[in-house]
């Protein structure tokens, strides 16, 4: 017997209680939602000092580019940024989110918090919606125990690495990576080869585009350069298209008068208002 304190716990295993209602209802001419293809390209490596982490700024909606210049990487901490890749909206509410929980751990226990904390927050609370919410996410940081950096998938699954892409065009980004990475890379060095990756997502992937944003963070700091390179800028009109009267030969010409039917007003006569009464 359950009740509210004592609530009934549900048999193991998969539910298929609501396949004759869903049949009813596809049966019926219900169109079930499509999926909504989204479009980022965004990247991090771990470098001689650090973690860079890398986006682009383009945001689509459908076929249509929505904003030129989204911000990508999300603040976390003093010490951890975050890369979205998805929904918008769910990376942008994911990560406030987790920043909230991070400050009320950090005060709580009055020390830097370790980024492999905030990686598991994330994948706790992804996998507690089982991939409804749609953020793909690079974490990356600089704790006591150095650079770190994480891939985080929307079903909760992570994976820690020394570089990492996520978007639609983290193929292309992916494969500046394999040709370039290689350990204790400097600064400069790591700063080139993830522009260069973004770059790579921005030409080859029509949802990424506009800027490539860049976030250093090192043990004596963060520094956030937005934007680090204008990947796409728009062309300029080489011509002018306006055409003196005589360019185009006249082969023919013909005149038709158009008739215009005036209207007929009618005239209301005025009378005087009777005021003898």
């Amino acid at each position: 017997m359950s009740s509210i304190l004592v609530p009934e716990i549900p048999p193991a295993g998969f539910s298929f209680d609501l396949c004759q209602r869903n049949n009813a209802l596809i049966k019926k001419g219900f169109a079930a939602p499509k999926v909504v293809k989204t479009g980022t390209t965004i990247a991090g490596i771990v470098y001689k000092d650090g973690v860079i982490l890398g986006g682009d700024t383009r945001a689509t909606e459908d076929t249509i580019v929505a904003d030129k210049y989204s911000l990508k990487i999300h603040y976390l901490a003093p010490n951890m940024y975050c890369c979205g890749a998805g929904t918008a909206a769910d990376t942008e509410m994911t990560t406030e989110l987790i920043a909230s929980q991070l400050e009320l751990h950090r005060l709580n226990t009055g020390r830097v918090v370790p980024v492999c904390t905030a990686n598991t927050m994330i994948k706790q609370m992804l996998f507690r919606y089982q991939g409804h919410i749609g953020a793909a996410l690079v974490l990356g940081g600089f704790d006591l125990d150095g650079p770190q950096l994480y891939c985080i998938y929307p079903h909760g699954s992570t994976e820690k690495q020394k570089y990492t892409t996520m978007g639609s065009g983290s193929l292309a980004a992916m494969a500046v990576f394999e040709s370039r990475w290689k350990p204790d890379l400097s600064e400069e060095e790591a700063k080139r080869l993830v522009a260069d990756a973004i770059r790579a997502g921005v030409f080859n992937d029509l949802a990424s585009g506009s800027n490539v944003d860049l976030c250093i963070i090192r043990k004596s700091g963060v520094e956030y350069l937005r934007p680090y390179d204008t990947a796409s800028v728009k062309g300029e009109r080489q011509f002018n298209y306006r055409y003196k009267p005589g360019t185009t030969a006249v082969l023919s010409k013909k005149i038709i008068p158009i008739v215009v039917e005036e209207e007929h007003v009618r005239t209301i006569r005025e009378e005087p208002m009777d005021t003898s009464s």
